[in-house]
């Protein structure tokens, strides 16, 4: 039997003397046919000598074959499923003995499943307003603006540059910073206000340097809260006109008859975004509910893997936003414990959910995996064949139908919630 320690097991285990033999006996033969001891052909060397002479060789490939094939055996007889690699300890094995080891390992928890249908959740749905149904059709009309070149003069309010910036100043990570036509429309919305304080009555041909301090929320992450000072020159003075906002305007946008129909469409996106974060909200209070009221061990090795995959999942995506994430100093040890309590709620929440799909009989379907492989090899411009070949030998199908049976399970959850 295993000594259990929480999630940790340690089996003993035993290979008999017999096994040992038999497996001694076939290393020997192996070795014989292909070593060149002098005085004799190769296979022709007496079997005493082979076992004299390389005694640590066969030692060492009787011990490699023996454990991981009676380790893998006395795993399935005690139904366990080890988490990580086995630590291997405590090997022992002289001549004519049973071959014995120690091996230590983590499994997942078993824990008894709370209650989950009929969970109490905050919930709803709010309709388009008129301002947010007014601002989605003023963006469309930005959309499809016109810019006209305008004749040399200082810029004024309402203006729209064109610019051409590069960075003199900027942080590791951020700089340098060309930028060859940007448009900047002074005192606008969009305009950062040292950009038109700082370029307001120049004319083309001027420039001006400026410091620039972007507001912690920035959209684009590398510059958010970041400091950088600007050589900005005004290449050109261009004039911004906006459609009238009327059926013609409609018809241009899409497949609409007039106004009428695409403000009915901007009205039903609207209120679908809506739908999805409201329902991405309950899931999300639906999924603390249940990690709150599980209370089980999980195994450290796991803990720690999924933190570090965790952090170097968000140092990529930081890159790929164009931080120099080598030129940052962080502290590893502190990173980790700031992202392990997010990491444990995340690991208990799959495994619930987990239990959840299966008491439930909730699964992936060929025709759901099917569909996403079509959408991967859309996005990707790939013939379907060859993408799900990719995805194949990535481990990334199997890794689509984790994803659809955890969104699946809490689809259920949320079907099956109280809502109020």
């Amino acid at each position: 039997m295993p000594l259990v320690q929480g999630c940790r097991h340690e089996l003993e285990v035993t290979v008999p003397a017999e096994t040992v033999e038999q497996e001694t006996e076939r290393v020997v033969t192996k070795i014989r046919n292909r070593a060149r001891i002098p005085g004799f052909r190769p296979g022709k060397a007496p079997t005493s000598m082979v076992r004299v002479r390389f005694a640590e060789e066969i030692r060492r490939e009787v011990i490699d074959t023996l454990i991981p094939r009676h380790l893998f055996e006395q795993l399935e007889t005690e139904g366990l499923r080890p988490v990580g690699d086995p630590s291997v300890s405590d090997v022992s094995l002289e001549p004519g003995a049973p071959l014995s080891f120690k091996a230590e390992f983590e499994v997942l928890p078993q824990f008894e499943l709370k209650e989950y249908r009929g969970l109490r959740v905050e919930y709803h749905e709010q309709e388009a307003s008129e301002e947010e149904i007014t601002e989605a059709l003023e963006r469309i009309r930005e959309k499809h603006a016109v810019y006209r070149n305008l004749d040399p003069r200082p810029l004024a309010d309402g203006d729209t540059a064109v610019l051409r910036l590069a960075s003199v100043e900027a942080p590791p990570g951020v700089g340098p910073i060309q930028r060859d036509e940007v448009h900047a429309t002074m005192g606008g919305s969009d305009t950062l206000p040292e950009f038109s304080a700082a370029l307001r009555g120049l004319s083309p041909g001027e420039g001006a340097r400026l410091e620039v301090n972007y507001p912690k929320d920035y959209s684009e992450p590398k510059l958010a809260g970041q400091r950088v000072v600007y050589q900005a020159d005004v290449l050109g003075l261009r004039s911004k006109e906006l459609p009238e906002l009327n059926d013609e305007l409609a018809k241009d946008e899409g497949d609409f008859q007039n106004l009428e129909e695409l403000r009915e469409r901007v009205r039903a996106e609207i209120e679908l975004a809506k739908r999805q974060e409201a329902q991405r909200e309950a899931k999300s209070k639906l999924v603390d509910a249940l990690v709150d009221t599980h209370d089980f061990p999980l195994p450290e090795g796991l803990v720690e893997r999924q933190t570090n995959a965790n952090i170097e999942r968000g140092l990529r995506v930081m890159a790929q936003h164009g931080i120099d994430v080598a030129g940052l100093k962080m502290d590893w040890n502190k990173l980790q414990e700031t992202e392990q309590p997010r990491t444990i709620r995340e690991i208990k929440a799959g495994l619930i959910l987990d239990r959840i799909a299966a008491e439930e009989h909730i699964r992936a379907t060929s025709e759901e995996v099917d569909r996403q492989v079509q959408l991967y090899a859309r996005q990707n411009s790939q013939p379907v064949a060859a993408a799900r070949a990719k995805l194949a030998e990535q481990g990334a199908l199997n890794r689509m139908g984790a994803q659809i049976r955890y969104d699946k399970t809490l689809q259920f959850l949320f079907e099956q919630a109280r809502k109020e």
